[in-house]
């Protein structure tokens, strides 16, 4: 299983020209013989929308999932992508998985809303989200969500293997990037992919630092603060089968303690 994460900056409000660079990316990362690319938060409309965020979200089957899945299916491969959802007269910031049958396999809806204009502009969700593909269990969190270990572990005892964590983390926020997405991955034995914004939306200065880290807690690749970057590596839990066997957090919980 090969897992593509693109880190770059997408233009406020304009989603044409968003879906045009997702366009790109997607052609390359297939290229590299990726079987899922995973874009930021939000990424379809850009981050900071502000008022603009109910004029620009869509229904789960909107105009813009119907030309990701085109793409897709004409690359062979599975898109993750954020995007503001629009269900009757509420957002929600979601995140939307279509298989590379140009397929609608899961759509999250962000659990812990960050900060006043999240909270204003949007309805918090109140699930986790699996999807299963080539033979792995993913789960999906977005941004805030990965900072609460509860919700991670959550995914993970419900079977997920890898997390895939499309975020928009600005400065001062660079441990979570690092110290607290290692974390995640070293106490739950996964996989996790943490796929960030890259440049600046306004008055909000993204830090990047995209990356993939194994079930060890070591960076399998790392993008830099400011850069444009997709990487492509290979998803091996066999890879990893002397952590997984020395770390037996899971094995090891007291659930009857944690209530």
């Amino acid at each position: 299983m090969k897992l593509a994460i693109f880190q770059g900056q997408s233009i406020v409000s304009d989603v044409g020209s968003n879906l045009q660079k997702m366009a790109g990316v997607i052609n390359a990362a297939a290229a590299q013989g990726a079987d899922i690319i995973v874009f930021p938060e939000l990424f379809l409309t850009g981050y900071n929308m502000k008022n603009k965020t109910s004029s620009l979200a869509e229904l789960v089957d909107g105009p813009s999932s119907a030309t990701i899945k085109k793409m897709a299916i004409r690359h062979n491969i599975g898109v993750l992508y954020g995007y503001p959802e629009k269900v009757g007269e509420e957002c929600f910031n979601s995140a939307q998985m279509i298989n590379a049958s140009g397929e609608c396999i899961s759509n999250f809806r962000k659990n812990h809303l960050f900060g006043p204009m999240e909270k204003e502009f949007f309805t918090p969700g109140n699930d986790i989200a699996l999807f299963n593909l080539g033979g792995l269990t993913f789960g999906i969190l977005i941004c805030y969500d990965i900072e609460f270990p509860e919700i991670a572990r959550k995914s993970v005892l419900s079977g997920a293997s890898v997390i895939l964590v499309p975020t928009a983390t600005d400065s001062p926020y660079e441990e979570v990037a690092t110290t607290v997405v290692r974390a995640r991955a070293y106490e739950n034995q996964v996989f996790v992919a943490y796929v960030n914004h890259s440049g600046i939306e306004d008055d909000i200065t993204f830090i990047g630092t995209s990356g993939i880290i194994g079930p060890d807690g070591k960076d399998i690749c790392r993008a830099g603060q400011h850069n444009e970057a997709l990487m492509v590596t290979e998803i091996n839990p066999e890879a990893f089968a002397l952590s997984i066997s020395q770390n037996t957090y899971l094995q090891d919980r007291r659930p009857e303690l944690y209530i």
